[in-house]
């Protein structure tokens, strides 16, 4: 969302920021609610400093973590505005400590310290969210456009009232009500529309909310708000290999990728609330986020097959078009109130059904294949990507060199359903000064299911060649002319021509049982939850804590894959678990009370397994001894113990200098593990010998780390000078698994990056915003190998973003975005960075747009 700035009290002429980055904490702002002015010190022309809507914002947020009992980092209203953050990720990657995990250039899944993000539990308007995606727990949080947030709360210690299903963290959503507001009547919009470098297009933006109380007293209030956007994106992606040792380090293939995609965006708010009485409010919260991205994949490859005794290499050509779209989709409704004086205490209930769908209608693929072996290639390592080229040049170029080899076409739908309630009590306690007792209880039913049906065609002995349908030239140009790309397939006609000419494709069988079975399954979890808690103010000095319960059935369906399987089989496979696990836990907090406040906390938390390792399916492959892979429903859940401690500074309001450090001991990580057994029954077959692999759990992982912020603005400072700020952050991490059935010695641990920072300088005066800011993380693992000269990384990367602003009225902004100015790349390495596995880039991209804001 854009700056938002309150009426001025002195306007001076607009002078240009002149900046490198410094910080980003991102300041919370309640931008349309925030006070207008203040006077918060001398101005040399006019005795008075005027503070925007967006520095009372800042001073808000700062309050907010100030006054907080836990380690939190929080984000509110049009906060995320200040600079081109377009969904919840890109906004939450500002935050210290948190980074994301990137698609297509844009934040997906968020990091927090380091930690998978399948462990970080994510709730909105205080209900546990669902995960679309088939494949783990993690949540999408590029589902939800920005524009639909009032605020954001990130949890780094939690508390016993929230799920203990965070070892990361906790991300908590709130939308916006009616009685957020300081009006009785509000109406925000705002439309922008882009520019991207690489494919030429334009991007475009509009989102409105509306709201406001009315009724007898005020005491009934309504908010709509609705987001859509469209984003026509390309990203060129040089695919390397993960093979530097089969020819002695010459790399074993390369290919070229040219992604083009639309991605939709539609979010809906609806938030209701009747405040009958002063100590009675009931509210219902409804949201719809849908993402639809419809994408196709060209792509021309290389594989190396042979190196002749003078150093000369042949391989195999092949050219490559993959069709894909995504429809996904997350609806919710939370019906709830709270209740005061209830025997002295408050009361708060709430229930609330939340499903998010994925369908990918087509995910399909033709590929087309020169003779193999037969193609001399040249080789240069020297440059950056390394250049691997046919020996003759006009080989891509020639379609009636490419004949058909293999086809799918694939369809999968999958969904997560949750229907929840909770009740939580407080009640004041004679015990220190304004002391409380609280307890609660949460209850989760949880149903996940996955459903994939593909079929796999493989070449018959009729002849299919591109030139003879299917085949055009495109867009030769790649990495700006570094190569070119020479002959695609156009999807539609390849597939009119399949239909019309069946006879040069049959049905690989064992490819299609495989790929539609091995994939499916059912998983219901009931998650029961209970926790009392304590909130002690001594003086200075603030205690909270308590224990919280949770007890987690789960019950597992999936399908056991073998040559005698069919395409209509039903779940033939089983599994069920049951545990109880208690969760204690204290924060403390001591306000010194000079601006000096300091922290601690030891919590525990658990994170549970997977959905497709928990399934108990079984896909047997036969070869002359089976390689058998199996599901895992016995897999423990993994438990941490986490100790966090800090000391925060805060030397003037909305100014913050902070140092903590933090330690995470988690037992029962979860590997993959193969090993070949004698004697082994799966799935009620009896096997003499079979390969198998299987997720289970490991014996224990750690992680260390400390973080650093910073921010303030000068406001002590003259005239002009007084609009300059700066802010900072800065973590670093290290730690390790022990998993001796994977391979000897530490571990290094997915997704953690050991430096993740921000830095920012920002301008805020006279109605005019300016922000430049880097966000930068260092590599991490993402996919474990063999050995350490098998890890895959993904590198780390530094992105530059520019957000200016000018509030020509207080009810009329207009702004500009810049993103990736330095046109960053996504980069995967293998054991060393040299040894290239990818490289992705997508240009810079820009935008502008209006806010009005009544």
């Amino acid at each position: 969302m854009s700056l938002s700035h309150a009426p001025l009290l002195h306007r001076a002429s607009i002078l240009p920021l002149i900046a490198v980055a410094m910080a980003s904490l991102a300041a919370p702002a309640w931008a349309e609610d925030a006070p207008a002015s203040a006077e918060a010190g001398a101005d040399a022309d006019t005795d008075t400093i005027i503070v925007t809507g967006d520095l009372a914002a800042q001073r808000k947020a700062i309050t907010d973590k100030r006054d907080a009992f836990n380690t939190v980092e929080t984000l509110q209203a049009n906060d995320v505005g200040k600079l081109p953050d377009q969904n919840v990720a890109e906004a939450l990657k500002r935050l210290p400590g948190l980074s994301v995990a990137n698609d297509q250039g844009e934040g997906r899944y968020v990091i927090i310290r380091g930690i998978d993000p399948n462990l970080v539990n994510v709730t909105l308007n205080g209900q546990t969210l669902p995960a679309p995606e088939p494949d783990g727990r993690v949540v999408k949080l590029d589902d939800l456009p920005s524009a639909m947030i009032q605020s954001i709360s990130v949890s780094k210690s939690v508390l016993p009232n929230q799920d203990a299903n965070a070892i990361g963290g906790s991300v908590d959503i709130k939308t916006k009500t009616a009685f957020d507001s300081s009006k009785p009547f509000f109406f925000d919009a705002r439309g922008s529309i882009g520019y991207y470098g690489m494919n030429h297009k334009a991007p475009f933006e509009l989102d409105g909310t509306v709201g406001g109380r009315f009724g007898a007293g005020e005491q009934f209030g309504a908010v709509v708000s609705v987001n859509y956007s469209r984003r026509p994106l390309e990203s060129e992606n040089y695919q390397a290999t993960e093979d530097y040792t089969t020819y002695n380090g010459t790399p074993a293939g390369n290919g070229l990728r040219d992604y083009n995609l639309v991605r939709e965006r539609l979010g809906v708010v609806g938030n209701f609330d009747w405040h009958p009485t002063d100590t009675v409010k009931l509210y219902l919260r409804t949201s719809y986020s849908k993402f639809s991205d419809n994408e196709t994949r060209d792509q021309n490859r290389l594989a190396v097959t042979s190196v002749s005794n003078t150093g000369a290499l042949a391989g195999t050509a092949t050219i490559l078009v993959r069709h894909r779209e995504e429809d996904d989709n997350t609806k919710s409704a939370t019906l709830g109130g709270q209740f005061d004086e209830v025997a002295g205490g408050t009361l708060e209930m709430s229930g609330g059904w939340t499903r998010a769908t994925k369908n990918d209608p087509v995910r399909s693929e033709f590929t087309f294949t020169a003779p193999k072996g037969k193609t001399a290639i040249d080789y240069d390592g020297s440059t950056d990507p390394y250049t691997m080229v046919p020996s003759d040049s006009s080989l891509f170029s020639t379609p009636s060199a490419f004949a058909f080899s293999k086809y799918n076409f694939e369809h999968r739908h999958a969904y997560e359903e949750l229907w929840q309630g909770r009740i939580d009590y407080s009640h004041p306690i004679a015990l220190g000064d304004d002391s409380t007792f609280a307890i609660g209880a949460k209850y989760i039913d949880r149903h996940k299911a996955d459903d994939h049906d593909k079929t796999d065609y493989k070449s018959t002995k009729t002849a299919w060649t591109l030139d003879q349908g299917g085949g055009y030239t495109g867009d030769d140009s790649f990495y700006d002319g570094m190569f070119n790309f020479g002959t695609r397939i156009d999807y539609d006609a390849a597939r009119a021509y399949l239909a019309a000419n069946s006879a040069v494709s049959a049905v690989d069988t064992a490819g299609t049982l495989s790929d539609s079975l091995a994939s499916d399954y059912d998983v219901r979890e009931k998650i029961t939850a209970g926790y009392v808690m304590a909130t002690l103010h001594f003086g200075g000095l603030t205690l909270v804590p308590g224990v919280r319960i949770e007890h987690t059935e789960d019950d597992t369906k999936a399908k056991a894959v073998d040559a005698n399987s069919t395409l209509d089989e039903g779940f033939n496979v089983f599994g069920h678990q049951s545990y109880t696990d208690v969760f204690p836990g204290i924060n403390a907090k001591y306000d010194f009370g000079n601006n000096l406040v300091a922290r601690a906390a030891v919590t525990t938390s658990i994170g549970r397994p997977n959905y497709p390792d928990l399934a108990p399916y079984v896909v047997v492959e036969d070869d002359t001894v089976p390689n058998i892979s199996m599901g895992n429903p016995s897999l423990k859940a993994l438990k941490a113990v986490n100790y966090d401690a800090s000391l925060e500074y805060y030397p003037t309001p909305g100014a913050i200098f902070s140092a903590g450090a933090f330690h995470k001991s988690i037992d029962n990580p979860i590997y993959g593990y193969s090993t070949r057994q004698t004697d082994v029954t799966i799935a009620n077959v009896l096997y003499d010998t079979a390969d198998v692999s299987t997720p289970i759990n490991a014996d224990k992982e750690q992680l260390t780390g400390v973080e650093f912020n910073a921010q303030m603005q000068f406001v002590m400072l003259p005239g002009f000078w007084s609009g300059f700020g700066i802010s900072a952050n800065y973590t670093h991490v290290w730690g390790h698994a022990d998993a001796s059935f994977v391979r000897d010695g530490n571990i290094p641990l997915i997704y953690q990056s050991k430096n993740v920072a921000n830095a920012q300088i920002f301008y805020e005066k006279y109605g005019f915003g300016a922000r430049l800011a880097l966000n930068y993380r260092s590599a991490y693992l993402d996919t474990l190998g063999a050995d350490a000269s098998t890890d895959e990384y993904t590198d780390g990367n530094a992105q530059l973003d520019l957000h200016v602003s000018y509030q020509i009225t207080p009810q009329f902004t207009v702004f500009g975005d810049a993103t990736n100015l330095t046109d960053a790349p996504w980069r995967r390495y293998v054991g060393v960075k040299q040894q290239l596995v990818e490289r992705e880039r997508y240009d810079s991209q820009y935008r502008v747009g209006v806010q009005l804001h009544f």
